[in-house]
């Protein structure tokens, strides 16, 4: 039987209120927001192994680029020539990665109980909870922030009729925004905190439709 997010959420609150890790249950108060991204060796959750995760830190209209992690993990036996089409990271540039338990605790420290934001972020949060839940008993309890619902959300009422490309390089032209080291976890993180703190902070973009 598959269990609802929401009240699996809830059970590992529950399950958690005394533990070490209680304090990422908790409401989140301050303003920060946290983006981050994963390099996969697949775009399937359930066999995709995690090769790189790239965070940054920000804090209302800042970006904090010296509050980042920068991950590499040992490359894994499914890293192939089909998978390095996907992600373009081959066994080399996997030199001194560390193990992933390592990698996951890192990641929770640094994100705790903040907004995470990212493209597509529910896969990067499944993709994380794979690993985590069976570690530490739970999964990322944290708030979801979509970029391409907040870029649609904002944008919609100025579009007359059509759809909304809603595709990466294309919120990044209408925000005139770089691409950062694109398919990289970290260039890929802070390229959208640059476009969210666009979105959120800068003047609506135009779009024509």
């Amino acid at each position: 039987m598959i269990i609802p997010r929401t009240i699996r959420k809830l059970k590992d609150k529950m399950d958690h209120k005394q533990g070490p890790y209680a304090h990422l249950f908790e409401p989140y108060k301050g303003d920060e927001v946290v983006s981050l991204d994963c390099e996969t060796t697949s775009l399937d959750v359930s066999g995709a192994e995690i090769l790189s995760i790239g965070a940054v830190k920000i804090r209302g209209k800042k970006l904090l680029t010296s509050e980042r992690l920068d991950i590499k993990l040992k490359p894994p036996k499914t890293l192939t020539g089909d998978s390095i089409v996907v992600h373009k990271l081959r066994a080399t540039d996997l030199e001194g990665g560390i193990e992933l338990e390592d990698a996951l605790q890192q990641v929770l420290a640094f994100v705790g109980n903040r907004p995470i934001l990212g493209y597509y972020v529910n896969y990067d949060i499944r993709m994380l909870d794979k690993f985590i839940r069976p570690i530490y008993g739970f999964g990322l309890p944290n708030k979801a922030i979509e970029l391409s619902h907040v870029y649609h959300d904002i944008i919609k009422w100025r579009s007359v009729g059509g759809n909304i490309d809603l595709r990466f390089d294309t919120i990044s032209k209408q925000l005139d925004i770089p691409i950062l080291e694109r398919h990289t976890a970290l260039g890929d993180a802070i390229t959208v905190a640059l476009m969210y703190v666009r979105l959120t902070h800068g003047s609506p973009p135009e779009v024509a439709c």
